[in-house]
């Protein structure tokens, strides 16, 4: 059984639901057939409908668009593509009009080459901005420093012709990685999250959270062993050295001591890209002096099915008093849920919707979940990912999941005026928008509205307890606080389950709900109901 939640801490996220919108994606406002941030003002309706507590956005700043955001050039202002401060300061206000929070991604491991603390860095060997980088000397017959790896494939290292030395950059060459051992960058970074928090800004969800500090003598990296991860395996070494460090921990203890200085709770959610889960939950310190929320990636690349059972009642087992766990199945990395785990069936991906919102945790919402929006095959001629143009066709990248959100049934799906063309495809919208599906009670986007609405009303949904209960094979049920039972049948054929008495508040199927059961219920293939006891 998980703990009981601490009573005297409880800020909104630990009740709320958290949506992940792209917003060059979400809504074109202005007609370039780009997204921006009076888009999002314009469909804060929709969440506020749909039942959201907080809006995470992906990189807003200015930025040359290497990685789409996420190589920052101006870690204090807006990009144009998206508007400005004044819109941002609009939207914030907008957003909290209607109970809504507003977070932003934080990009803290590098910068964008074009930023210009690196442009000075990189202009003189003597600048004072040189130690804010990264640098270091040739190896022998010119080599890279040592044997670390870029993310996004080839060596770590870029050399600088001018200076002689090589700078560091665990992505792309376009964006070379800072040094945390450097008290300046630290304090920089002190004022960027005031800056923001002080324009009314809720928290941060933290790119690369887990590899911002690198090894300050630059050691090799170990070769990988069979029981690593493929994908360590294949890269054949261990990111021991330029990730993963112990002192990554004094940088969120010192966030922390930032957000925790502000009257209303400051949301500290990392990017904690690691697959142990006992190494995850070092992220959350003692329980409330690190990160709030850290991202399950073990959960977010499993199974739907027994393997996801296991690592939620693995993390519940692991979690440090006072800590809270959070669980996601699609991201702008990982790619869309509704395909990777439901392979695109509708019951599947009902079933996957109800247990994101019924397990203990903040669930995070990618735009489009709400309607079972699915991944979308982008042509080799459309793609903008730099994963996607380099390892094409084996590697396709990410745009699959970044494309536009589905509005309506329109050719432009309502994303971009009609006759744009929008800077990802569509794909085939059919009657899988948010206008068609609003117009049917039994769409999906009925049942994660009903679900979430359910969760705000019952306590036990949204501060219970989490226990395991037994169940058939291919049944995964659970009890969440004092009355309430979760039963998922993820499998192929029709299972019975032994509820107790009580009401179905909602299931996967919308002629479930207020079904009276008595004892026993019946589960047809990936049904999956919410059965409030008594």
């Amino acid at each position: 059984m998980s703990p009981t939640p601490d009573p005297g801490r409880h800020p909104w996220w630990r009740s709320g639901v958290i949506y992940q919108a792209y917003p060059r994606s979400f809504a074109d406002a202005d007609g370039d057939g780009q997204g921006d941030l009076q888009g999002v003002i314009d469909h804060l309706d929709h969440l506020a409908w749909l039942g959201i507590d907080g809006l995470w956005l992906n990189p807003i700043t200015p930025s040359p668009n290497a990685d789409w955001g996420y190589d920052v050039s101006d870690y204090t202002s807006v990009h144009p593509d998206f508007g400005d401060l004044d819109t941002l300061d609009r939207l914030v206000s907008s957003a909290a009009d209607l109970g809504i929070r507003v977070i932003l991604d934080l990009v803290p491991n590098h910068t964008s080459d074009r930023h210009p603390w690196f442009q000075d860095a990189r202009a003189d060997r003597s600048s004072t901005m040189r130690d804010r980088y990264v640098w270091a000397d040739p190896a022998p017959e010119g080599r890279p420093p040592n044997n670390w790896l870029s993310t996004f494939g080839g060596p770590a290292w870029t050399l600088d012709e001018r200076s002689g030395q090589y700078y560091l950059h665990n992505f792309l060459a376009e964006q070379p990685d800072l040094n945390w051992w450097n008290d300046e960058v630290r304090l920089a970074f002190d004022a960027i999250l005031r800056f923001w928090f002080n324009r009314g800004v809720a928290g941060f969800r933290i790119d690369v959270a887990h590899g911002i500090v690198k090894d300050r003598e630059l050691r090799d990296n170990p070769p990988a062993v069979e029981t690593d991860p493929p994908d360590v395996r294949e890269r054949g070494y261990r990111a021991e050295f330029n990730m993963h460090r112990d002192e990554v921990h004094d940088v969120l203890r010192r966030w922390r001591a930032v957000a925790d200085a502000y009257d209303a709770p400051r949301l500290l959610f990392g990017e904690t890209w690691v697959t142990d889960l006992a190494s995850l939950m070092r992220f959350y310190g003692d329980g409330t002096d690190e990160l709030d929320l850290a991202l399950n990636v073990p959960f977010v690349f499993a199974q739907l099915g027994e393997e996801m059972r296991r690592i939620v009642e693995t993390t519940e087992a692991l979690l440090p008093a006072g800590a809270w766990p959070t669980w996601t199945g699609s991201n702008h990395d990982a790619g869309r849920f509704p395909t990777r785990w439901c392979g695109d069936d509708e019951r599947k991906t009902r079933a996957a919707l109800l247990m994101l919102l019924t397990l203990r945790g903040t669930p995070v919402l990618y735009y489009g979940d709400e309607i079972g929006m699915s991944q979308v095959d982008v042509p080799r001629g459309r793609l903008r990912d730099p994963v996607g143009l380099r390892g094409w066709p084996a590697e396709p990248g990410r745009d699959g999941a970044r494309t536009p959100m589905r509005w309506n049934g329109d050719v432009s799906a309502g994303f971009t005026a009609r006759g744009v063309e929008p800077w990802l495809p569509i794909g085939r919208v059919g009657g899988n928008s948010v206008a068609d599906q609003r117009e049917h009670p039994g769409s999906v986007l009925h049942l994660c509205r009903d679900l979430i609405a359910l969760r705000r009303t019952s306590v036990d949904l949204h501060a219970g307890t989490y226990e395991t209960l037994a169940a058939p094979p291919g049944v995964w049920a659970w009890a969440r606080g004092e009355r309430t039972v979760v039963a998922l049948n993820l499998a192929d054929t029709p299972a019975e389950w032994s509820t107790g008495s009580g009401t179905i508040a909602v299931g996967t199927r919308r002629s479930l709900g207020g079904v009276r059961v008595v004892d026993r219920i019946s589960l047809e293939p990936w049904d999956g109901v919410v059965v409030e006891r008594g």
